[in-house]
C-alpha cells in the first residue's frame, strides 16, 4: 500500500472514478484540484492548485509516493490553454516529483491523440511512431518526452497509458475500438502501483475489445488483463448510431473526428 497517493483533476470526470475507486491503494488520498470537489473524506486531503503555479505544485506533490495525473486540458483548445495545463503543468508536476523528499511512481493519463493520425486498419504496438492529430495530441507527446527524460535522468517512473476512450460505455462505433471500462482503468492504475518495477513503458489503455487496434504485448508483464469488451454494446451502438462513409475521418483516422479539426485560436 502507498503511503500518500495523488490525484490530479480529481474534480474531472476521471479524476472522479479514481476518487472513488481507489481508496485502498494509500494510506492517505490527496486529492488536487481546480474546482470544489465537496468535503474531504476519512483519508482524504484536499488541495486546490492550477497546475500552471510552479510553487503550488510543488506543495501538492512533496511527500507523495504515488500520482495518478488526471489533470490538464483534456480536450482540443486554444494553445494557450493547452500550455498553461499540458506543458507547463506537466513540467511542475515532473520538477515537483524530482525536488519531493519521497519519489513517487507516476501514471500519467496521456492519450490516443498522441497517435491519432495512424489510420484504423494499422495495429500499433509500444514502438508506434507519434502522430499526434491536434494540439492535444502534442501536448501529450510532450509529456510522454518529459516523462521519459526524468526516468533516465533521475529515476521517476511513469506509466505512459494512451487512454482510448473511457465512459461507462461506449458512445459511437470509433469507441467499439478505444473503449476503456472503468473497472478496467481501476484495475491498470492498481497493476501500475503494485508491481516492483515499472520502468517507463507505453500502454495503451483499452478494454478487452474485439474491434482494438492496439497491441499490449510489450507490457504484459504488468499482468494487467481487461475483462470488458465492447462488443456487448454493438447492437446498440448499430442501431442508435450512423455508421460513419468509409472515407470520414472519424471512419479512417484512429483520432477519429479530431483529425479533421483545425487549429483552434483564442
Amino acid at each position: 500500500m502507498l503511503n500518500k497517493l495523488l490525484i490530479t483533476g480529481a474534480d474531472g470526470n476521471l479524476g472522479s472514478v479514481c476518487r472513488s475507486r481507489l481508496q485502498g491503494l494509500a494510506t492517505t488520498i490527496r486529492l488536487g484540484a481546480r474546482e470544489d470537489v465537496g468535503p474531504a473524506g476519512e483519508n482524504e486531503e484536499i488541495v486546490y492548485c492550477d497546475l500552471g503555479d510552479k510553487d503550488a505544485v510543488e506543495a501538492m506533490v512533496e511527500g507523495c509516493d504515488g500520482i495518478v495525473h488526471m489533470g490538464g486540458q483534456s480536450i482540443e483548445a486554444p494553445w494557450e490553454t493547452i500550455k498553461h495545463s499540458n506543458i507547463d503543468g506537466v513540467f511542475n508536476l515532473y520538477e515537483a516529483a524530482r525536488k519531493s523528499s519521497v519519489t513517487p511512481r507516476i501514471f500519467f493519463a496521456s492519450s490516443n491523440h498522441a497517435i491519432g493520425f495512424h489510420e484504423q486498419t494499422t495495429r500499433l504496438d509500444a514502438n508506434a511512431q507519434v502522430r499526434p492529430d491536434g494540439l492535444y495530441g502534442v501536448s501529450k507527446v510532450f509529456g510522454e518526452a518529459l516523462a521519459r527524460l526524468y526516468f533516465e535522468k533521475f529515476e521517476i517512473e511513469t506509466a505512459l497509458v494512451r487512454i482510448g476512450s473511457s465512459f461507462p460505455e461506449p458512445k459511437n462505433h470509433r469507441m467499439l475500438a478505444t473503449w476503456l471500462s472503468f473497472d478496467d482503468l481501476i484495475s491498470l492504475i492498481e497493476s501500475v502501483f503494485a508491481i516492483p518495477r515499472l520502468g517507463c513503458p507505453i500502454i495503451y489503455g483499452a478494454s478487452n475489445n474485439d474491434a482494438s487496434w492496439w497491441d499490449n504485448r510489450e507490457t504484459s508483464f504488468l499482468g494487467w488483463k481487461p475483462k470488458d469488451n465492447s462488443e456487448a454494446f454493438r447492437a446498440r451502438i448499430d442501431a442508435e448510431c450512423t455508421q460513419p462513409a468509409n472515407d470520414e475521418v472519424s471512419a479512417v483516422y484512429q483520432g477519429g473526428e479530431f483529425c479533421g479539426q483545425g487549429i483552434l485560436e483564442e
